[in-house]
């Protein structure tokens, strides 16, 4: 691979890439600070479910997202987005320095971010391909993906570090500077000019039934979206929301082993960005993604049996490894199949199948309470492999043209 990668040549690029590496190091180690302050308060894992669960509500109003992404830019919705971020993290630091933050507080400022924070990611997507052209766009997202994999060694490593020796406030005081960092930085990208309007319609609520009816009549987009709701759904309370519970109560870790076991996977998720940054996704990347979900569900299997800490560890890493194997081409397979007058709208549709996330978390949360980790976990994934296995023979002809 060509030193630096082509994306990096570019001003735009870079300053995009440092703005999205210190809002996701900001995001995992909120998620790795609430989650334990949550859990400690209250003891419940289902609370935790339930925490985690709202902080991706927002997902609901991702297809908006994508709609004010068309009318008035990404990197202005970027800014917007994370401008809000570090409004509403400087406000936890304020509340827990004075000594009045409780757990319905936390669980109310969380529910409020979680409206922008769940649209985060796909706008990154969506401002890649604004910047970068097409014969890089591989490269770009497989690169812009690193910034949540870079974030979720660092920064849960460092959230637990912080958490840990200077307690919940001046963790947050670093959350809140990561935020207004990384807006600023979104704020000194050019305007892109590529914005398209051009088949947009009067009507709001027009433009959203088109857009769904678009994804509806596109196999290879409907494809991505249906799998992008069932790893939710199934793979990410494993590995993200439940993580907490499982550190403590399968594998009788503190606080620094819950940030060890967050960095693992993240650790697989960035080989993961790297292999794919330097050899593509193949020549079908929506057979790469449904074949990347079965062996990630798997893995999966391995982590949350816990027959011992050095096993799960191994499982861990190699899901976050495969994982990107999944989402990346998923991304592709949106961006490069959507039309430019729909892909804004794609993107939040894409985004709105998050909502398997808190749906999926909550379950597990109560199934965990019902019948044990362990038998949650091998229910979720076999239903994560069961579906990509079906997708494949329904739409085969799409998959693989």
């Amino acid at each position: 691979m060509i030193f630096p990668p082509p994306p990096f040549r570019r001003p735009a690029f870079r300053l995009q890439f440092a703005a999205d590496l210190m809002t996701s190091c900001a995001f995992e180690m909120e998620t790795i600070i609430l989650g334990w302050f949550i859990l400690v308060q209250t003891g419940s894992v289902l609370l935790l479910a339930v925490f985690g669960a709202l902080q991706s509500a927002g997902t609901l109003c991702s297809p908006v997202f994508g709609l004010v992404a068309e009318r008035l830019g990404t990197r202005n919705l970027l800014a917007v987005m994370r401008g809000a971020y570090a409004g509403f993290a400087g406000l936890l630091a304020l509340l827990a320095v004075t000594g009045l933050l409780t757990v319905p507080v936390v669980f109310v400022i969380g529910t409020c971010m979680g409206l922008f924070r769940s649209s985060d990611v796909a706008m990154r997507s969506l401002l890649v391909n604004d910047l970068i052209p097409p014969e890089d766009l591989p490269t770009a997202l497989s690169i812009s993906r690193m910034t949540s994999d870079l974030a979720r060694t660092a920064g849960a490593l460092t959230g637990a570090a912080v958490f840990a020796a200077l307690g919940f406030g001046p963790a947050y005081v670093l959350v809140t500077l990561l935020y207004a960092s990384g807006c600023t930085c979104n704020l000194l990208i050019p305007r892109t000019g590529k914005r398209s309007t051009a088949a947009l319609m009067a009507s709001p609520f027009g433009d959203l039934r088109a857009g769904f009816a678009y994804a509806w009549t596109t196999p290879l987009i409907l494809v991505a979206l249906i799998l992008a709701f069932v790893v939710n759904f199934t793979a990410y309370p494993l590995s993200g929301g439940l993580l907490a519970y499982i550190a403590r109560d399968v594998y009788g870790l503190d606080q620094s082993g819950f940030g060890t076991l967050s960095a693992t996977f993240a650790l697989g998720g960035l080989a993961g960005s790297i292999a794919l940054s330097l050899t593509g996704s193949g020549r079908s990347p929506a057979l790469v993604m449904l074949a990347a979900s079965v062996v990630w569900h798997v893995l999966l299997v391995g982590f949350v049996i816990g027959q011992s800490l050095a096993l799960g560890i191994a499982c861990l890493a190699a899901a976050g490894f495969v994982q990107n194997f999944c989402m990346i081409p998923m991304s592709l397979v949106i961006l490069r199949t959507a039309s430019d007058n729909f892909r804004g709208r794609m993107i939040g549709l894409r985004m709105l199948a998050i909502y398997g996330l808190p749906l999926g978390l909550t379950l597990a949360g109560w199934l965990t309470g019902r019948i044990g980790l362990p038998a949650t976990g091998l229910f979720y994934c076999l239903l994560g492999v069961a579906i990509p296995l079906a997708i494949i023979r329904h739409w085969r002809r799409a998959i693989l043209a």
